[in-house]
């Protein structure tokens, strides 16, 4: 079943259950797909890829969100909650992300390729590593390995 068709389903069934904060997240996903499309200069289909990249960015900004309610303590917790069953919705459609352990592995292989490398070369290697591995090495890991690795 298409993503497209998944999402489909789920909202009839969140409808049916009465169950806003799902319907609400769905209608969302669905919302920025069509924005996407609606572009100007768009050629692509909708297709599953358009669908997992529109979660992953609109997961994201939920990620950012989160930790900005998060930092308001107290007054945030509610819309805490919210973001959180939002980012784990979102989650059940795409890769799980690679452990750290994976991405040392990743991070070693392409500094054995590289050969000879020096810090200087952080990024080139980030983003070696982040093209491999598109949608499931997140970048703040990677970083964080190729900086373990290159000291």
């Amino acid at each position: 079943m298409s993503i497209e068709a998944d999402l489909k389903s789920k909202l009839i069934a969140a409808m049916k259950a009465k169950d806003s904060a799902t319907a609400n997240v769905i209608k969302m996903i669905r919302s920025k797909v069509t924005e996407t499309r609606t572009t100007k200069g768009f050629t692509g289909e909708v297709d599953d890829a358009l669908h997992l990249s529109v979660i992953a960015a609109y997961k994201k900004s939920l990620e950012k969100a989160r930790v900005e309610f998060e930092k308001a303590g107290e007054r945030g917790a509610e819309s805490v909650a919210e973001l959180t069953q939002e980012i784990e919705f979102c989650q059940q459609f795409l890769p799980q992300p690679m452990s750290k352990d994976e991405v040392r592995v990743a991070v070693k292989a392409v500094i054995a390729e590289m050969g000879d490398v020096d810090p200087s070369m952080t990024g080139r290697i980030i983003g070696a590593v982040m093209k491999q591995h598109k949608g499931v090495a997140e970048a703040a890991t990677v970083k964080a390995v190729v900086g373990e690795e290159l000291s």
